[in-house]
């Protein structure tokens, strides 16, 4: 997988990347048209000398004797000699009979090889240029005029290095711009980012402020919406899950009642029918079944109707659960439990709640985690009310524990607004049901705690 990179430096990157080009494109013309000014030169000076040898030799048909011999190349040398280009005459099939050649400057000293050896590639080593030179119309020789490559190397170098180091501090100055630029017009995203990071926290109450991009208040136009709708759906939901459980536990206090007042007296009817018929082995296993079922129908009231939490208190009805399913738990895991803080103060409906969490959560490890041990620790801080189950089973995922225990278990824990976790590792599995404290129960228990 490829490592992210940030969105500043990648379009900080790309425009810089496309004014390099352009600085390039600029750097080209500027060797493109050195080259065309060079070859310029030498076409004028190898006319000027191809004119001045012509004329030479117009004055020697009036004036047989001439102060200086043909071909002279001095005029046209003082009007077009510079550094490294050379003038000279070859009569037609000859070889050359005079040359004159510039001095040089400082040289080509200093000048990168790589930039020397594109400029020759492109361009080649040597220029040279050659004029004819008529007499009457008849080609008597030529002119020719070469200039020096590295002198050319040399003064094109010259001219391009303060333009190359000009757009070397431009490029770097337009960097910085560019990028804090787009920082300052990308510091909406973190406020989106921040948002987004809310909304998964279950923070339906975020919102975007205005933005002045038209693209970004767009986007917060968006949000808005989608957040909207997901607090009303949510707060919708919740009011629905919370009548069904609600409608859930009086179903099941009718059942237990039905259960106990129908299906109990007639078991206890049959019981004391058995005992009163006689001692004979079929009216002791007749008593015997009746006691089973008796026992078995009290751990159904009791989870179908678990003890009044307003009565007894949530702390006492933990650990009358504990206690029951350590009586009930033969040779399996064995139960314990821990409380910390101030619990007295709850209201009652989170207590009945915490209750319920607790009972399913116990159920589940009982049935499903195959462990040694299961601890059940209630911890009530300053700002929540901390709600573990943890068991010392294998490793199992939330697919491996059958029926709809954890989604009760989620749909209570929303109800109060707090959130629900399954941590699962070789050390077993712990369950975590972490709801908010209101202000004033919190500040009840720190006086408490004080007192």
């Amino acid at each position: 997988m490829m490592p992210k990179s940030d969105l500043k430096v990648r379009l900080t990157l790309r425009i810089a990347t496309i004014a390099a080009l352009c600085f390039a494109a600029g750097a080209a013309y500027l060797l493109i048209d050195a080259d065309r000014a060079a070859r310029v030169r030498l076409d004028r000076a190898a006319a000027l000398a191809a004119n001045s040898l012509e004329l030479q030799q117009s004055k020697l048909e009036w004036i047989r004797v001439l102060i200086t011999p043909f071909p002279d190349l001095q005029n046209a040398a003082a009007v077009v000699m510079e550094p490294g280009l050379c003038l000279a005459y070859r009569p037609t099939g000859g070889d050359l009979l005079q040359r004159i050649c510039g001095g040089t400057e400082a040289g080509p000293a200093g000048i990168p090889a790589a930039f020397a050896a594109l400029y020759r590639s492109l361009f080649g080593p040597a220029w040279e240029v050659t004029r004819p030179v008529r007499v009457h119309g008849k080609v008597i020789g030529e002119t020719v005029v070469t200039l020096d490559g590295a002198m050319i190397v040399a003064k094109v170098w010259h001219a391009l290095a303060p333009l190359l180091a000009v757009m070397l501090a431009t490029l770097l100055l337009l960097c910085v711009l560019v990028y804090a630029a787009l920082s300052r017009a990308l510091r909406p995203t973190r406020l989106i980012r921040a948002g987004l990071e809310r909304i998964a926290a279950n923070d339906l109450s975020a919102r975007l402020p205005p933005f002045d991009l038209a693209e970004l208040s767009a986007v917060r136009t968006v949000f808005n919406s989608l957040a909207e709708d997901l607090e009303r759906t949510v707060a919708e939901r919740n009011a629905l899950t919370h009548r069904l459980i609600s409608v859930q536990d009086e179903e099941r206090k009718r059942l237990a009642r039905e259960l106990h007042d129908e299906f109990g007296q007639n078991l206890t009817a049959i019981r004391a029918l058995a005992a009163s018929a006689g001692q004979t082995a079929e009216c002791d296993s007749i008593a015997r079944i009746s006691t089973t079922m008796m026992e078995s129908l009290r751990g159904t009231l009791f989870r179908l109707r678990p003890p009044d939490v307003e009565e007894l208190g949530l702390a006492a009805s933990l650990e009358g659960l504990v206690s029951g399913w350590n009586g009930r738990s033969r040779g399996g895991p064995r139960f314990e439990i821990a409380l910390e803080g101030t619990l007295g103060r709850l209201p009652l409906a989170i207590g009945a709640d915490l209750y319920r969490i607790a009972q399913e959560a116990i159920t589940n490890a009982a049935k499903h985690a195959h462990a040694t041990q299961v601890v059940l620790r209630l911890e009530m801080t300053e700002t929540d009310i901390v709600l573990s189950v943890a068991d010392d089973g294998p490793a199992q995922d939330e697919a491996a524990r059958p029926g709809m225990g954890l989604l009760g278990m989620r749909e209570r824990v929303a109800i109060l607004g707090g959130r629900l976790s399954v941590i699962s590792g070789v050390s077993g599995t712990v369950l975590r049901a972490t709801i908010p404290v209101a202000p004033e129960v919190a500040a009840e228990s720190q006086a408490e705690c004080a007192a």
